[in-house]
């Protein structure tokens, strides 16, 4: 359903649409290639745990939103018709902006479209999953890091028994890496637990 009503701005201003779901690329996409719009989604780099080992994926930081600016006035109708677009975020009969602010905030964190990548910094306790090798699947708790050697010591339950291994950093994951779970890391200073992808 399309949102009709009248709108008094004069000057272009930053709104959110809502997409379709794992249409972020394709609604931002359509809206800078079609409609000339300026675009903001910003993504995160994200390891997971699978059969073949460690992949990095891509995540949106906010699944099924994207940012636009421009004069609403003139634009609603057409941005409410691109293809990934379900809605533009409102209430009721309001489309709040969004303040210039958060969204410079967003993208001095994020070089404009640049991917962040989010490293887990593992500590004793933590809960991992094995990527690969002889345990892969399996669930451990880290026991002690060793950041010289590259090499993490993990508890893992064998045949009912706990049992200490010590496994390459990189053939375990954080359990619960997704984007909510990382959300203490993304608000910690900047170079302590994410790095820009160049």
């Amino acid at each position: 359903m399309l949102l009709t009503f009248e709108m008094k701005i004069e000057s272009p201003a930053w709104y959110c649409a809502r997409t379709k779901p794992k249409h972020e690329h394709i609604a931002a996409t359509n809206l800078r290639k079609n409609l000339k719009l300026e675009v903001f989604h910003p993504r995160l780099r994200i390891e997971r745990a699978t059969r073949r080992g460690v992949v990095r994926v891509s995540e949106p930081l906010f699944p099924c939103y994207i940012f636009f600016r421009c004069l609403i006035g003139e634009k609603l109708t057409e941005i409410q018709r691109t293809s990934g677009v379900s809605t533009v975020v409102h209430f009721a009969h309001k489309i709040p902006k969004i303040p210039d602010a958060v969204i410079e905030e967003l993208k001095e964190c994020f070089e404009g479209e640049e991917t962040i990548t989010v490293e887990d910094r593992l500590a004793p306790g933590d809960e991992v999953i094995v990527a690969e090798g002889a345990f892969c699947g399996m669930r451990a708790f880290v026991l002690r890091v060793m950041p010289a050697r590259k090499r993490v010591q993990v508890l893992l339950d064998v045949l009912g028994r706990p049992t200490p291994a010590e496994l390459d950093e990189n053939s375990v994951v954080m359990e619960g890496n997704g984007v909510a779970n990382l959300v203490p890391m993304l608000a910690a200073p900047v170079g302590r637990n994410v790095a820009i992808v160049g």
